[in-house]
């Protein structure tokens, strides 16, 4: 009997450590959570976690200063209520190179600009009319294949 008891509240234990440890979203630089974001593409579901940029102090701000991001980190940029239009950024301050993917308001990529130079203030044009905008490390756009036509998964995105 005791051992059956032992059993059960050690089961209890482990339950609720994997629940506290899956509820948790990693948390940005200021301590904030990051939201799931993926990307599907040819080769599949490509998950990511971002930090988000919906208000201009953020949007001007955006990864300037900041040392490279992770393999599944990223940064969106978004402009709710306002309508889709051609968007332009520069990497003013950034100091690592990025792959920039403009998007529809269906999650859409309609244009890549790939290993943006670091610290240049050229405009970087969306070529074609977006309402958001994903920031990865450099490179990992063709890493996982992602291409025009492909899918953003974000609730921020209505399909």
């Amino acid at each position: 009997m005791i051992d059956a008891t032992r059993r059960f509240v050690m089961a209890g234990l482990m339950a609720l450590a994997v629940a506290g440890c899956a509820a948790k979203a990693p948390a940005g630089p200021n301590g904030e959570p990051l939201q799931k974001l993926a990307v599907v593409t040819a080769s599949g579901e490509h998950p990511f976690w971002v930090e988000i940029a919906d208000e201009e102090p953020e949007r001007q701000r955006g990864l300037m200063f900041r040392p490279p991001l992770g393999d599944d980190r990223g940064m969106l940029f978004q402009w709710p209520g306002e309508a889709p239009r051609e968007q332009s950024f520069w990497m003013r301050n950034t100091p690592s190179s990025l792959d920039i993917l403009y998007i529809d308001p269906k999650g859409r990529i309609v244009s890549i600009a790939s290993h943006a130079t670091p610290f240049s203030e050229v405009p970087i044009p969306s070529n074609g009319a977006a309402n958001g905008v994903l920031e990865l490390r450099a490179g990992r756009a063709a890493e996982i294949g992602a291409k025009p036509g492909d899918r953003i998964l974000h609730p921020y995105f209505k399909p």
